[in-house]
C-alpha cells in the first residue's frame, strides 16, 4: 500500500558527504514528518534527524551539526546532507514516515524502508 524508495547510501571517507533520499508513494492522503533513523553496530535504533511537513526539524545532537534534513511535501519526499562524516556515523539509515490514507483520519500510520548502508572508513 505505501512504498518508500530509498538511495543515496554508500562508502565514504572520514569527513565526506552524502546525501540519502526517500521517496514515498502508494495510499499516503498526506504525511505528518519524515525521517531518517539508523542502526549501528552494536548499537541500538536511533533517530537521526526529522521533519514535519511544516518543516519543524528535530536532530539527534550528535548529527545537528553536520546533517541537514530537508523535504518536498509536493513529491513526498525527504533528503539527508549529511557532511563531514565520521566512523560512528557507520550504519543502516532507514526511511520512516508518519501519514495518514484518508482526509477523516487522525495521524498515526506509520511505515518504513528496508534501509540504505553508510559506511565511513578512517
Amino acid at each position: 500500500q505505501v512504498q518508500l524508495v530509498e538511495s543515496g547510501g554508500g562508502s565514504v571517507q572520514t569527513g565526506g558527504s552524502l546525501t540519502l533520499s526517500c521517496v514515498a508513494s502508494g495510499t499516503i492522503y498526506s504525511i505528518n514528518s519524515m525521517g531518517w533513523y539508523r542502526r549501528a553496530p552494536g548499537h541500538r535504533r536511533e533517530l537521526v534527524a526529522s521533519i514535519t511537513t511544516g518543516g519543524v526539524a528535530n536532530y539527534a545532537d550528535s548529527v545537528k551539526d553536520r546533517f541537514n534534513i530537508s523535504r518536498d511535501s509536493h513529491k513526498n519526499t525527504v533528503y539527508l546532507q549529511m557532511t563531514a562524516l565520521k566512523p560512528e556515523d557507520t550504519a543502516v539509515y532507514s526511511c520512516h514516515i508518519d501519514y495518514k490514507d484518508a482526509e477523516w483520519v487522525q495521524y498515526g500510520m506509520e511505515y518504513w524502508g528496508k534501509g540504505t548502508l553508510v559506511t565511513v572508513s578512517s
